[in-house]
């Protein structure tokens, strides 16, 4: 009966989700309606009449209401049906090359950020209001308040220019991924070091709060050792507020990718999310959307059932 309700639970909370990766994409459409002019006019070559602009408009439906393009473009997402782009090509195709690196640079720089978010954090609970403790504090705060564009500027100064260890510029090898690792590690850290400063502190916040709890009094009074108390007493009930932390971060790390994929040429969506907002092309920018929004949602899955690990089984 209480695995029942437990799938009952998470089947409400998995459509909960979906019902607002739905809203969002409905917002993309309204939005891209919202802007001067439409697919057809950004697409026209110099020199189309008018009448030509006419039929690509019919062709491309944008003669329909945005209510009912919205509805069938959703119609064709359970069969991979990403629709038609403005210039005649498939989404789905056009996102197959670069949807994966981009998901790969925002897969690493997670990744990173969790491990790095835990060292941290945990460093400085374990010796609070210790300089250790103070410098992470500070560190952290500092980075948290860089935007990705300036960080990936600084590291390229330093690692590129200075060092001479890192390239500056990603290059697409023949399957259209960067052609080195090297290429990859520096738009990684872009990512990721604004994430690990606002991890790290929610990390240390959380076994902070945690270190109240009676049974880690308990447990110092008895003499455990600091380290254990970390692992077996604090860790698990800051669990839940970590998780929602990483999570959170997705969403801003998968956002991030575009603005520092330009930055170091890598052959992500950035690019093709910028020509298609230039273009008007609907199909494109909600695909994204979509995909991106799937992953995102199955990162806030994962959280959310930590957090019932962590409260008992109760979502």
């Amino acid at each position: 009966m209480a695995g029942a309700l437990t799938a009952l639970r998470f089947g409400g909370l998995l459509a909960r989700r979906v019902a607002l990766l739905a809203a969002l994409l409905a917002l993309v459409f309204a939005v891209i309606e919202a802007l001067p002019g439409d697919a057809a006019d950004a697409t026209a070559d110099r020199g189309e009449s008018a009448a030509d602009v006419a039929r690509r408009r019919v062709l491309l439906g944008l003669d329909q209401p945005v209510a009912v393009r919205f509805l069938h473009w959703m119609a064709g997402l359970p069969t991979g049906d990403l629709g038609v782009s403005a210039r005649g090509e498939h989404v789905s195709r056009l996102l197959a090359g670069p949807l994966p690196n981009t998901l790969l640079l925002g897969g690493l720089a997670l990744a990173i950020t969790v491990a790095l978010s835990l060292i941290l954090g945990c460093g400085a609970a374990l010796r609070p209001g210790s300089v250790t403790d103070r410098v992470i504090s500070a560190s952290a705060t500092v980075v948290l308040a860089l935007p990705e564009f300036v960080i990936a500027a600084g590291l390229v100064l330093v690692f590129a220019l200075w060092a001479g260890v890192l390239p500056a510029a990603t290059l697409a090898g023949p399957d259209g991924a960067p052609a080195s690792w090297t290429m990859v590690v520096l738009p990684v850290l872009a990512l990721a070091i604004p994430q690990v400063g606002w991890n790290a502190r929610i990390v240390r916040g959380a076994l902070a709060d945690e270190a109240r709890a009676p049974h880690v009094s308990a447990a110092v009074l008895d003499g455990v050792r600091p380290r254990r108390i970390l692992t077996h007493h604090l860790l698990p009930g800051a669990l839940p507020t970590i998780a929602a932390g990483a999570a959170t971060s997705t969403g801003m790390l998968l956002g991030g990718a575009v603005a520092v994929e330009t930055i170091f040429n890598y052959p992500g969506v950035g690019a093709l999310l910028a020509g298609a907002v230039a273009d008007r092309d609907t199909p494109i920018i909600a695909g994204v959307v979509a995909l991106t929004g799937v992953a995102i949602t199955c990162v806030l899955l994962v959280a959310d059932l930590i957090r019932a690990w962590a409260a008992g089984g109760r979502l």
